[in-house]
C-alpha cells in the first residue's frame, strides 16, 4: 500500500513597492536596521564635550532626586513638549534614566516605543520638577 504524503509548498509573493506601507525610518541616520548591515562599520556619533557631559551627569543626579521627591506621589515620570514633531512625550523615571545613561556612554538617545496610553496627569516637566525640589528641599 503506498502512502501519499504532502509536500510544503513555498509560495513567493510579490508585492509592488507601491502596495507597502512607508519606511518610518527612511533617511534616518540612526535607524536601528543599520546596525544589521553587515558591511557598514559602527555608527560613528559625535562625541559629548566635557560640558555636555557634566550636564548631562547633573541631569542624573536631579532626576534622581526629582523621582525620590514625587515617585511615591503618583507621578510617573517627566512630560517633554516636543520641539521637533509639537507633541508631548512621556517619560518614565526609569527610561529617562536609561536615556541619559546612553547618552553618556554612546553619544546619543536611540528612538524608543513612547508610552503607552499615559495619563498626562502622572507626568510633571522638568521645570515643575525643579520648583517642587528647590522648595521641598528649601533651596532658593
Amino acid at each position: 500500500m503506498e502512502r501519499w504524503i504532502p509536500r510544503p509548498t513555498r509560495y513567493r509573493v510579490r508585492v509592488a513597492f507601491d502596495g507597502l506601507p512607508p519606511d518610518p525610518f527612511a533617511g534616518d541616520p540612526y535607524d536601528p536596521a543599520l546596525s544589521l548591515d553587515e558591511e557598514a562599520g559602527p555608527e560613528e556619533h559625535d562625541e559629548l564635550s566635557a560640558a555636555e557631559r557634566e550636564e548631562v551627569v547633573a541631569d542624573l543626579a536631579d532626576l534622581a532626586v526629582y523621582q525620590a521627591l514625587l515617585e511615591h506621589r503618583g507621578i510617573r515620570g517627566i512630560l517633554v513638549d516636543c520641539a521637533d514633531c509639537g507633541e508631548q512625550h512621556f517619560h518614565e523615571w526609569n527610561l529617562l534614566r536609561a536615556s541619559l545613561q546612553q547618552l553618556l556612554d554612546e553619544g546619543q538617545m536611540r528612538p524608543h516605543e513612547p508610552a503607552f496610553d499615559p495619563d498626562p496627569a502622572h507626568y510633571v516637566t522638568w521645570e515643575y520638577c525643579r520648583g517642587f525640589a528647590d522648595a521641598a528641599l528649601g533651596e532658593d
